[in-house]
């Protein structure tokens, strides 16, 4: 069974995907994959902190906010060649896209220069090239754009009801503004958040369903929280039953998304490293099919190269060739 792709989905038609009989919806999830992404193939990709520590954001969950107690170190932004050293070695180690993150509210007209390079010599290397550095406005959108820029994230991170909740220092309509800007400079979307902030089911819903309403970004990373401590979430939900959600209740997640975004790029991202084998088994059987690759995200442990491996090998998945979206040049022009 096939879904085409549509923005015009009702809060109702999500719920009752998400309350859908387990195993009936990972067959439709898993139908709606197969009929849009080569089966038994996954992505991998690799993310690199070009900017770590100092953020002015108050996010509850990150690490890398100056609100944060959590003993990360502010630190400036990496050298062009380190970075593409970084690159070099995550395309030897067969990722096809290499992210670059920096904990920004906002790059400064400063970083633009550095910033373009490192899209370039990454794009030389034959790789895609994302980016996550804040908020972007139009016309620093339009340099990244013009550098060759494939992908730039950023995530609505929870439903735009629970979003106060989570962040204070910017408003879910800041983000949307971004996208805007992204999208309009023709660079690829990769846009989704975080389950397991101790949020309801319903937020869950609200989350999909502003994704699903919006033109679908061509990559949706869905995170399960990290607890760290330092952090308002992690200290809150560290010692509580919420600190990990259940996997039953993540996968239907994970479910829900490749049905309501049938065409996207569904990534599995943090939180992997305390997700048991078979849970991130059924992620797959679920329609995701992407994952990032390393022993780090950003400041938060991942699962690492030779675990990954081990797994993919064990699953009969192999590591996807070709790239599945390119920098959309025309709408650059």
């Amino acid at each position: 069974m096939t879904i085409v792709a549509r923005t015009d989905w009702t809060r109702e038609e999500i719920t009752a995907l998400f309350n859908m009989p387990f195993m009936d919806l990972l067959y439709e999830a898993q139908s709606v994959h197969r009929a849009n992404h080569p089966r038994n193939e996954v992505q991998l990709s690799t993310l690199l902190s070009i900017k770590t520590g100092g953020c002015p954001e108050d996010c509850g969950y990150c690490s890398q906010s100056v609100s944060a107690e959590s003993g990360v170190k502010a630190t400036k932004l990496m050298d062009v060649r380190t970075v593409l050293q970084a690159a070099a070695q995550a395309k030897d180690g067969g990722s096809g896209r290499f992210c670059m993150g920096a904990a920004w509210r906002n790059p400064k007209d400063r970083d633009m220069p550095a910033l373009i390079e490192m899209v370039k010599g990454v794009r030389q290397m034959g790789m895609e090239t994302c980016m996550t550095l804040g908020m972007l406005s139009a016309d620093q959108a339009r340099q990244l754009a013009d550098a060759g820029l494939d992908y730039y994230n950023h995530n609505i991170d929870t439903a735009p009801e629970n979003y106060a909740n989570i962040i204070s220092t910017r408003t879910f309509e800041d983000r949307v503004e971004t996208l805007e800007n992204v999208r309009d400079a023709g660079i690829n979307v990769c846009c989704g958040g975080i389950v397991g902030l101790g949020e309801a089911r319903e937020d869950r819903i609200g989350f999909i369903y502003a994704l699903a309403t919006m033109p679908h970004p061509e990559s949706v990373p869905i995170n399960a929280l990290v607890p760290v401590k330092g952090t308002v979430l992690g200290d809150m939900l560290a010692d509580t039953p919420m600190a990990k959600i259940d996997e039953i209740e993540f996968v239907r997640t994970v479910a829900v998304a490749r049905i309501t975004m049938p065409e996207s790029m569904v990534r599995l991202s943090a939180g992997r490293e305390s997700m048991s084998e078979s849970c991130q088994a059924l992620c797959f059987m679920a329609g995701a099919n992407s994952i990032f690759t390393g022993d780090k995200l950003l400041t938060a442990p991942n699962a690492g190269d030779d675990s990954d491996g081990a797994l993919l090998a064990k699953l009969g998945i192999s590591a996807m060739q070709a790239a599945p979206h390119g920098h959309m040049e025309e709408a650059a022009e």
